[in-house]
């Protein structure tokens, strides 16, 4: 056992400076948690030395047998590896839900976040947790310990953490939050299922093209030199195609990576943005998906806020800087604007005809209840259910749109062989 000096904050503001004798560092946090107290700061007392060199030469040894390679490395590659990246929906619904299950155990927040660090959190780094857990400790709030980190929390998770917090209810907030980064984890998991199976079809197909036009193709054409005989139309077509694959393919490369450069700096401007947007939205068979999609992004954002106490501005606020769609973006922030003059959120939703009817109807009916957030949740689910069978739709379209496309591809193939080898047969029984 070892003694511990602490400096603690009672919840009255009173700040206590006592000793305890503790197991090591750790403990005597718990300690400290248990008696109400917020701990400020925690250190071995002096006289017992060997209790601090033992608590070092613990910290030391973990690190002992690892060597950190990175070190090695230029100073802006090491910040490169190690910069923090966002995590996925997914990630995050993990680690909220973790934490919202420490508290309804009965830990103290600190007591918790100090377990969240050596709980298995994917895509949050453990000194994230460490980090609000010594802020928490200092006397901040678990909202304002997260928006020091905006790349791991966003806006949003740091509004419903502080109305959790103003309102006494932050395990539940924190559950509902995992639960809105689930349905929004399993909508976009919908999205990247119906884009992979064209995609990957299409990329099989494309090099197997690419094959069959610059090797084996000329192969076959060498039968027909020297040969008097005139080729086929369809045969001298598919001919002039493989000898541009073959001789110009690094033409077709530079082609393509300029027009995607063009496209990319077009992309970057905020009317090449916006028409990209537009494009999207009104694009046959897949805009229907995107247009659901962003207003049940909308609805389930707007109505996770609101419920947990958020006000209406920062709520609008909140849901703009999420919605990806410039479009979508200006008609809510529009609405933000007119709902500041004390107007209600369906008039200006509708003026921006943006938004279906169906959602202004929904919309009203909540405003007439004074059940705003579960409206919004209503036309969630009606919108997700809706994106559910609308990829469906586009599946089932695409797959045979796809399977003529390459059965017309291996067809012309077919036949522009064929015809040269009946046209070279014709020629040999003259």
């Amino acid at each position: 056992m070892a003694q511990f000096a602490y400096k603690a904050r009672r919840r009255t503001g009173q700040t206590v400076s006592d000793t305890l004798d503790a197991a090591d560092r750790a403990a005597a946090l718990v300690q400290i948690e248990r008696m109400g107290l917020f701990p400020i700061m925690v250190d071995v007392v002096k006289g017992s030395a060997a209790a601090a060199a033992a608590a070092a030469k613990a910290e030391a040894e973990p690190k002992a047998g690892k060597r950190d390679l990175s070190v090695m490395l230029p100073r802006p590659i090491r910040d490169y590896l190690n910069r923090p990246r966002k995590p996925k929906l997914q990630e995050l619904a993990t680690f909220t839900q973790q934490m919202a299950n420490l508290l309804k155990s009965g830990m103290p927040l600190t007591v918790a976040l100090n377990s969240m660090t050596h709980l298995e959190s994917k895509g949050i780094p453990s000194n994230v947790t460490k980090d609000l857990k010594q802020d928490v400790m200092e006397g901040k709030s678990l909202s304002d310990a997260m928006a020091k980190q905006p790349i791991i929390f966003s806006n949003l998770y740091v509004n419903m953490v502080r109305a959790g917090e103003q309102s006494g209810a932050l395990v539940d907030v924190l559950r509902r939050l995992a639960d809105h980064f689930e349905k929004f984890a399993q909508v976009q998991s919908k999205f990247s299922s119906a884009l992979i199976y064209p995609a990957f079809v299409a990329g099989v197909g494309v090099l197997i093209m690419f094959f069959f036009m610059t090797k084996m193709l000329p192969t076959f054409m060498k039968i027909f030199d020297g040969m008097q005989i005139e080729l086929p139309l369809a045969t001298r077509i598919l001919i002039g195609i493989s000898n541009v694959f073959r001789d110009y393919w690094w033409l077709m490369l530079l082609v393509v990576g300029i027009s995607a450069a063009v496209f990319k700096r077009f992309q970057a401007t905020e009317a090449g943005k916006r028409k990209i947007d537009s494009w999207m939205m009104n694009a046959p068979v897949f805009g229907k998906a995107v247009r659901l999609n962003l207003f049940g992004q909308f609805a389930r954002t707007l109505s996770t806020l609101l419920e947990n106490g958020v006000p209406v501005l920062t709520a609008l606020e909140i849901s703009e800087q999420i919605i990806p769609n410039r479009i979508v973006k200006e008609a809510i922030a529009k609405t933000r604007e007119e709902v500041t003059d004390g107007k209600t959120i369906a008039q200006p939703l509708h003026r921006s005809k943006i938004f279906p009817q169906l959602m202004i109807d929904l919309l009203k009916i909540g405003e007439e209840t004074g059940n705003v957030p579960g409206a919004l949740q209503n036309i969630a689910d009606t919108y997700e259910n809706e994106l559910a069978i609308a990829l469906k739709v586009m599946m089932d379209l695409i797959e045979p749109v796809m399977i003529v496309v390459m059965a017309a591809g291996v067809a012309f193939l077919l036949l522009s062989v064929l015809s040269a080898m009946f046209a070279m047969t014709s020629n040999i029984s003259r």
